[in-house]
């Protein structure tokens, strides 16, 4: 199988979480993805997400309820390590759908509400840090 380019940045879509044109930032250094989600409950084995954010475009109030959650270390570039929920969802780039692992954290400070790790990069894409939006391009073009 043949590996996409994808650029630094990019604009996709979450159809399970309900979340359209979502930029998000390639981050080879980190090997989970994660996403921003502004509330987090934990209430009879199930999981009550909120994904809302005022400082995000394209976050909308949107509530999924995880049946299938668990918990995970992540370290971030300093060296502290956080204990983060993680979930099982989808994401979409070239029109492909594809499964993500992605870590719940709030995100509101950071520029980009979504970080793809290389989990989820490797043996699919290759990162060119001089394109961006590569897949939301593409996307635009087929849709014409």
């Amino acid at each position: 199988m043949s590996k996409k380019t994808l650029g630094r940045t990019d604009i996709i879509d979450f159809p399970q979480l309900g979340l359209f044109n979502i930029d998000v930032k390639m981050d080879t250094g980190a090997y989970t993805s994660t996403i921003h989600c502004s509330e987090i409950i934990e209430v009879d084995n199930a999981l009550l997400c909120i994904f809302n954010s005022n400082v995000h475009k394209n976050f909308g109030k949107t509530e999924i309820i995880f049946d299938t959650f668990w918990r995970t270390d992540v370290k971030s570039s300093n060296g502290y390590k956080e204990n983060r929920y993680k979930v099982k969802s989808e994401v979409v780039f070239f029109g492909k759908t594809y499964k993500i692992n992605l870590t719940l954290s709030t995100r509101d400070a950071m520029k980009f509400p979504v970080l793809i790790g290389r989990q989820f990069l490797r043996q699919k894409f290759i990162v060119d840090v001089d394109l961006e939006n590569v897949s939301f391009n593409f996307n635009s073009k087929n849709k014409s």
